[in-house]
């Protein structure tokens, strides 16, 4: 049996071996004695069961609940772009990912960066045109090279799982993080442009119809009215 595990009455027995022998040192269940050092071994079982829980569960970043502001004291959390998550899950996840981070320059890099916030992204580079480009290639100078553009969804959800604490809620949004943390970590030498898509809730062709329905745009190409004399500003 574990140390950490051991019952009072193991406590007991070991702190009555230790008493010296004779009349004065009773070992009887009901003594007064006994009943001092059981309190005592009840209270070191106590502690040690504490312990083994702390050393079962808290010692994993992944399932830690009480240390787990220690845990991110240590990894220099909460992050200065990030923040303080919002959730328990992502708190770990964050947990997780600082202390197995190992750096990288790659777009697998980011784009695992990102899945930690929270976002799924792409990565898209640039090429300078060139006389060996395509001819339907955009004319981008030489500095483009150094360029690299992240596509991101325009808002984050996060959402409640079976991993949150019983007082979240059940969605919530924002993606402020992204940036900040993306610039932070990208090449010094690079300049990263961030492209938002709508989500699938947004339909970005509604504002056209409404523009159109609302809006006689024809009008600006007739020819003014016996009013307007346009020829006057020639």
């Amino acid at each position: 049996m574990s140390t950490l595990n051991a019952a009072g009455d193991d406590y007991l027995r070991v702190a009555q071996d230790l008493l010296p022998r004779g009349w004065a040192w009773p070992r009887d269940p009901d003594a007064t004695l006994t009943g001092f050092w059981r309190s005592i071994a009840e209270e070191f079982s106590r502690t040690g069961r504490r312990m083994g829980d702390l050393l079962d569960i808290e010692s994993h970043p992944g399932a830690a609940l009480e240390m787990l502001t220690d845990w991110e004291r240590v990894a220099g959390l909460p992050d200065p772009c990030a923040g303080q998550a919002a959730t328990l899950s992502e708190r770990r996840n964050r947990l997780i990912q600082k202390l197995t981070a190992r750096g990288g320059q790659s777009r697998q890099y980011y784009i695992d960066v990102a899945a930690v916030l929270g976002f799924e992204i792409t990565i898209t580079e640039f090429r300078p045109f060139t006389a060996n480009s395509a001819c339907d290639q955009p004319c981008r100078p030489d500095y483009w090279r150094y360029g690299w553009q992240v596509n991101a969804p325009a808002v984050r959800i996060y959402q409640m799982d079976c991993n949150s604490a019983c007082n979240e809620p059940l969605r919530s949004w924002g993606n402020q993080a992204l940036e900040c943390t993306i610039r932070r970590l990208k090449p010094a030498h690079s300049v990263v442009i961030f492209a938002y898509a709508p989500t699938a809730d947004e339909d970005w062709g509604r504002f056209v119809a409404a523009a159109e329905s609302t809006d006689d745009w024809g009008r600006f190409s007739e020819p003014p009215d016996t009013i307007e004399d346009w020829g006057r500003f020639a």
